[in-house]
């Protein structure tokens, strides 16, 4: 299977060199050296720069290349506009859209793919950073903020830089099977945990994005003491603040309500227990704060898009 990057000036290296070891690898594992072949096509010949300064030798040009592909990803940029507006490239990506087996992009490259009118209602994912300019410039695109990686008909798209590498595995796993899929993460020494609909942050991350001290202590607190009552009013007497203020504060500095914190906290020690151990449900639920076994799992299956007993059966050791 031929997997054809395409890059721009300034590109994020990581969003090429980290799918393309993750097929490398699975071709390596297969004992096939040739399953996968992997090759970078340049918006114009010769070096290519990363956005980290690092210099790329592309393989081909968009004027140049020569040859079917079966898998299209365009990977990201900080400078993406600038691509984005290029012509000559959507012509050439919808005439390979036309004939490819699957296409996507990575990070950022989504912005590509929707100036050349190949994410008009379709189901999308990008760098959370990027996911609200994303959806406002494109309002036939659906876009999934959150989400790790999204699929949808014959395209794939992923949110920033490492994300890319969960989408690469999706592919494996697609065309290979989940064990592979599985050997391939553990030699890369990555999760193969992260479903497609995962958010693309953990409590743990999002508990460093808060610039107030009091903030950071509940959030801190929370994390710790998953059983505790961490309702509104607990939370905010421990901040030492009304709980209107508290809710409040708690929302403009995380960008998320104290309640949502709590669910997401609880559920990602959760997933993570359900991925380590053979816990029945009940137990579970107990162990994260949860009285009540059947809101446990709405909670399990809102946050992570897939039912505990679906989650269970494809990530659990």
């Amino acid at each position: 299977m031929r997997i054809a990057i395409l890059a721009f000036p300034r590109f994020q290296l990581l969003d090429v060199a980290g799918p393309a070891d993750v097929f490398m690898e699975a071709s390596r594992k297969l004992g096939k050296p040739r399953a996968y072949q992997v090759q970078v096509i340049g918006a114009e010949e010769g070096l290519l720069m990363s956005s980290s300064g690092l210099r790329l030798a592309v393989d081909a040009s968009v004027a140049t290349h020569r040859g079917r592909i079966d898998t299209l990803l365009v990977a990201g940029s900080p400078r993406i506009e600038d691509m984005a507006s290029n012509a000559h490239l959507q012509n050439w990506l919808r005439r390979q859209s036309r004939t490819v087996r699957r296409y996507g992009s990575v990070c950022t490259g989504a912005f590509v793919l929707a100036a050349s009118g190949l994410l008009d209602g379709k189901r999308v994912a990008t760098h959370w950073n990027a996911a609200a300019r994303l959806a406002a410039e494109n309002p036939r695109t659906c876009v999934e903020a959150d989400a790790i990686y999204v699929k949808d008909g014959k395209l794939f798209t992923s949110a920033g830089v490492t994300a890319g590498m969960d989408l690469a595995l999706a592919m494996v796993e697609e065309d290979h099977g989940r064990e592979l899929a599985l050997q391939v993460a553990r030699e890369l020494v990555m999760f193969l945990k992260r479903p497609g609909g995962q958010s693309q942050f953990s409590a743990h991350l999002a508990a460093q994005t808060s610039e107030r001290s009091g903030v950071r202590e509940v959030q801190d607190h929370v994390l710790a003491h998953l059983k505790d009552d961490l309702t509104v009013p607990a939370l905010a007497s421990r901040a030492g603040m009304s709980e209107r203020s508290f809710a409040r504060i708690f929302r403009s500095e995380t960008g998320t309500t104290p309640a949502e914190f709590v669910e997401n906290a609880r559920i990602d020690a959760a997933r993570r227990l359900v991925e380590d151990s053979d816990l029945p449900a009940k137990r579970l639920a107990d162990a994260v704060g949860y009285a009540n076994v059947d809101g446990f799992r709405r909670a399990f299956g809102r946050r992570l898009g897939v039912s505990l007993g679906e989650y269970r059966r494809r990530f659990a050791r």
